[in-house]
């Protein structure tokens, strides 16, 4: 008797790969993708090749999240020493031997120049849930220490560039896996009181501590005028004020509803400065106003929602950790980006996800999201 073996249809074999992509988190990074489109069509209206070259670099981190979703969580920890590694060694090299700019030292060239904060941005989270992967079961406050250490080192190395953005990432990135970790909230919480009071006791004493004659300790005297300005823009409006002050008019002349798509005159006379990097959020506010920006920020709170719910049903300490950093990481880009336009947060350069035009930061961005799509399938795998 002979057997007739069903020939499987082209959907049977392709479906396995597709099944890597977890529905909701893929609407809501399509959602964005939208949103960043549409702005740069405006803001790069009449800035050469920007939504062409925005439009490929959105389809380079697809390509890049699509592959790196195949690779299994376990295959993710096995690279986190080395890279972490390399990271460090290549940071040490560029304060040794690297390329200079207006002042900051963060570029390398081993053949191409690159810039090796980049790889800490993701090599810091790998490392730590890695460690907190082996010590699973047996933390002690020895094993923080530890972490804490793991985590200066890097950024530590980072800031001394100096870049004051990418320091902040990378701790942030560290931080957040630490606390998921099991950190206590009694060494959590005299952190915060003390960061707030210091806040407050800048902002009462920001005539006398931000005189010329004044130096902060830790802070280089740009980052002291980054902060003083933030207090008050008015004092130099046409100088270091005048990216805050601009953002700010762009943001409020949007009104509730904005003055339509490419109809922004903030935007369009050329008063937002970076209005394709840095503040291309002050162009998407003037132009969709409060609605369009509340539409923005739920499609970020969504893609947050769901991307801490991948890290509450990952399946092991280190897919939990790197999913829960990967996504507060992510959140935290946009939040702080906002709040710089917004002229609640100082300025430093650090893009909002999917909108500004970079290609480095695309990269990054689908490197890391396609670790979370990687660990949201390895849940689906061992629940079936």
């Amino acid at each position: 008797m002979s057997v007739v073996f069903e020939r499987p249809s082209l959907w049977q074999r392709v479906r396995p790969v597709f099944s890597s992509f977890d529905v909701p988190l893929t609407l809501g990074l399509l959602i964005l993708a939208a949103f960043g489109l549409v702005t740069m069509y405006s803001a790069g209206y009449d800035h050469g090749t920007r939504f062409v070259d925005h439009g490929r670099n959105m389809m380079i981190a697809l390509a890049i999240l699509f592959v790196v979703a195949q690779v299994p969580p376990q295959r993710l920890m096995a690279l986190a020493v080395p890279l972490y590694v390399v990271g460090v060694t290549l940071l040490v090299a560029t304060m040794i031997f690297g390329i200079t700019k207006k002042g900051a030292t963060r570029w390398l060239h081993v053949g191409v120049v690159i810039q090796p904060s980049e790889i800490m941005k993701l090599a810091m989270p790998l490392m730590l849930a890695w460690w907190f992967q082996k010590r699973e079961g047996q933390l002690r406050p020895l094993d923080f220490a530890v972490a804490g250490l793991l985590l200066l080192v890097p950024v530590a190395l980072v800031a001394k560039q100096p870049d004051l953005g990418t320091s902040i990432l990378i701790l942030s990135a560290g931080l957040y896996v630490i606390f998921f970790a099991g950190l206590s909230w009694r060494l959590i919480l005299p952190v915060v009181l003390v960061a707030l009071i210091g806040a407050v006791a800048l902002v009462l004493s920001e005539d006398q501590i931000c005189q010329a004659d004044v130096k902060w300790p830790l802070l280089r005297e740009y980052q002291k005028t980054r902060v003083c300005t933030l207090l008050d823009p008015t004092k130099d409006p046409l100088g270091k004020g005048f990216h805050i002050i601009q953002g700010m008019i762009a943001i409020g002349s949007g009104g509730w509803t904005g003055k339509g798509f490419m109809n922004g005159t903030q935007t369009h006379l050329e008063f937002i400065p970076e209005r394709t990097t840095d503040f291309i959020f002050a162009a998407f506010a003037e132009e969709f106003g409060l609605v369009g920006v509340l539409g923005l920020i739920a499609a970020f709170t969504f893609v947050l929602l769901r991307g801490l719910m991948i890290a509450a049903e990952a399946p092991t300490v280190f897919s939990r950790l790197l999913a829960g950093a990967i996504t507060l990481s992510f959140f935290t880009y946009a939040m702080v980006n906002m709040g710089m336009v917004s002229g609640i947060l100082p300025v430093v350069g650090i893009p909002l996800p999917f909108i500004s035009y970079g290609g480095t930061a695309m990269v990054t961005l689908g490197l890391a999201l396609g670790m979370l799509m990687s660990i949201a399938k390895s849940r689906r795998l061992m629940q079936s």
